[in-house]
């Protein structure tokens, strides 16, 4: 679930930039978190259930890793490309530290690296 704490964090543009004018998560992460509440848990079905939900919001799973301390109560980070108007914006999809539960979660300065990589990835992709 959307803890208030993340609600109420600014969120980063679909550039990788932090948007102080944004204070909620926008309702594209809602509801894809919402899309996840089913989750059954466990590492083995993150991904794929995180590449099903994003694939239903019109987006894609980009990669996923170990959230190696990044990110408190985290076990997991996949990170996806959502719509977001008329371009895609970059979104984290956690896997909590007991996994059994997915949030979402707009990246911040904590986690602004995975987006510019995520960039660097979209980059490599598309010159292939």
């Amino acid at each position: 679930m959307i803890a208030p704490e993340i609600a109420a964090r600014p969120q980063a543009s679909a550039l990788g930039g932090i948007d102080h004018t944004e204070p909620m998560l926008p309702m594209e992460l809602v509801e894809l978190e919402l899309s996840l509440e089913g989750y059954a848990g466990g590492d083995a079905g993150f991904c794929e259930a995180v590449r099903q939900a994003a694939n239903r919001a019109g987006g894609e799973l980009l990669f996923d890793l170990p959230a190696g301390g990044l990110i408190e109560d985290c076990r997991r980070i996949a990170v996806l490309r959502i719509p977001d108007g008329d371009g895609m914006r970059v979104v984290l999809a956690l896997l909590d530290a007991n996994g059994t539960e997915i949030r979402m979660q707009a990246p911040d300065e904590n986690t602004a690296h995975l987006v510019r990589f995520a960039d660097a990835f979209i980059e490599v992709l598309e010159r292939i």
